[in-house]
């Protein structure tokens, strides 16, 4: 036999989607798994022509899924990001996209039994350690993935999927402030580093001679603000202890700019070597944390909200987001959790094959 059958489940989570794998199913051993994914995902060309990948990074993710030996939770979530052109698979961050269909995916692999109305599953980040409940639609104890509710960046709608996400303050780096200070001022740019969620390094967008309300497309085409963009991430990062991250997607990058369609601020991501379409989960907790505290690079971009919870409506390339924040402003700014509705659908299943030399299987 030439190939190697590894059973899946091809789903949309958010804005992004991916193979979900038992993480069972998959190789135990680290180098192995690698290239396990790598073929899979067909890494190495910008079509992914020889795997399922679709040729963005929003497109070549994968999660891999298990029963928790937490006694919180009742399933961890193992994320990669695999690189579309090159041959790396990154293990340091997670993604809240993907995420949103970990709940409908651990039912359809039957590590999680539906409930009447609503299954509420506990999930643990295995990436990061952060905690996220998730609530998906069960009405009769049946996984539904039709409904109302729609997202920015997804044609159509779907059934919600809630999330809360508590305990992603410092994951990466250890503290919300990673380099102790709320402005930092690199290649003579103002950054706020900070580490809600996903690790980021956040800036205004004017600062750049950039409105903040580019499209992607048009961020994409920048050329000079992504080499400069880059050199700040990277002299950012080690001033946060991540080290050389020249070949790693965190932390990310983010501008802010004054809301203007009636939202909270205007924001673009970077994943980081091109703009997000739409705006990650991750993402989008760090930079509306950002917005809500005091001294950071989004002082006088916004009217902040002095009350919690506080709805932060996020202005992204293609709409906007919505993020409940829970907080306490007593002293300093404390995150307590972060909300956020998103859908997921299942679009495949069966089983994706690899070349036997790269593994044989179990």
């Amino acid at each position: 036999m030439t190939q190697t059958a590894i059973p899946f489940f091809f789903m949309r989570g958010g804005t992004s989607r991916g193979p979900y794998f038992r993480r069972s199913d998959l190789p135990a051993d680290h180098d192995t798994l690698v290239k396990v994914l790598l073929a899979t995902i067909g890494s190495g060309h910008p079509l992914n022509i020889d795997g399922i990948g679709g040729g963005a990074a929003v497109t070549t993710k994968v999660a891999m899924l298990s029963p928790s030996n937490d006694e919180w939770a009742d399933v961890d979530y193992f994320f990669a990001q695999v690189s579309v052109e090159h041959q790396l698979v990154d293990f340091k961050p997670t993604c809240g996209n993907i995420l949103s269909a970990v709940g409908p995916a651990a039912i359809e692999m039957s590590l999680v039994k539906p409930q009447e109305i609503e299954t509420e599953i506990r999930i643990r980040a295995v990436n990061t350690g952060a905690r996220i409940l998730a609530r998906v639609q069960t009405p009769g104890g049946m996984l539904v993935y039709g409904g109302d509710f729609a997202i920015a960046g997804v044609p159509g709608s779907a059934a919600p999927v809630a999330l809360q996400f508590m305990e992603v303050v410092g994951k990466a780096t250890g503290s919300f402030i990673p380099t102790g200070n709320l402005r930092d001022t690199i290649d003579g740019i103002e950054v706020t580093c900070m580490d809600v969620a996903m690790p980021m390094v956040i800036a205004r967008a004017s600062d750049f001679g950039l409105s903040g309300y580019e499209s992607a497309s048009e961020l994409d085409q920048n050329t000079d603000f992504f080499d400069r963009m880059e050199h700040i991430r990277r002299e950012a990062a080690k001033k946060m202890g991540m080290g050389d991250v020249s070949q790693s997607v965190t932390p990310k990058f983010g501008l802010l700019a004054p809301a203007k369609a009636n939202g909270t601020i205007a924001a673009r991501y970077f994943m980081p070597w091109k703009t997000h379409p739409s705006m990650a989960v991750t993402g989008a907790q760090c930079l509306a944390a950002c917005a809500l505290t005091p001294g950071s690079v989004a002082d006088g971009l916004l009217m902040r909200p002095n009350r919690s919870p506080a709805n932060i409506v996020l202005e992204h390339a293609s709409g906007t987001i919505e993020v409940l924040v829970d907080f306490d402003l007593a002293e300093t700014f404390t995150l307590k959790s972060a909300g956020i509705l998103r859908t997921a659908r299942k679009l495949a299943d069966g089983r994706i094959y690899v070349p036997s030399l790269i593994w044989k299987g179990h």
